[in-house]
């Protein structure tokens, strides 16, 4: 199993991804909206978050997490992830949750892809 860390992306005691032997599956953590310095870029918007996550985060099938029990919240990060993917239709789930882990976190996004 090997630990994916890039250098870009915030360092201290987080993986990103796991890979599974060549022809395995890559089972990612859930992408924040952070910076490199763990800080929540995107304000109060929940697509500019969720554009934030895309940036870090572009692989296959999705797993999103919105804090909303708006409908038309989790429409706008969904906007997002379908724009992200182009052409790609990835297939992907969005549910609403009351929390995630940073102050003034709004959307999270994980991801499983096939390693070639």
């Amino acid at each position: 199993m090997e630990l994916v860390k890039p250098d870009h992306l915030y360092q201290d005691n987080y993986s990103y991804a796991a890979i599974a032997p060549p022809g395995g599956l890559i089972f990612t953590a859930g992408a924040a909206p952070i910076d490199e310095h763990a800080k929540v870029v995107g304000g109060t918007s929940f697509a500019s978050q969720a554009q934030q996550a895309m940036a870090n985060l572009v692989t296959l099938k999705t797993m999103v997490y919105v804090v909303t029990t708006e409908p038309g919240d989790i429409s706008d990060v969904w906007d997002v992830i379908r724009a992200a993917f182009g052409d790609h239709d990835v297939p992907g789930s969005v549910v609403g949750v009351t929390a995630l882990g940073y102050e003034g976190q709004l959307v999270e996004i994980e991801a499983v892809a096939l390693a070639s």
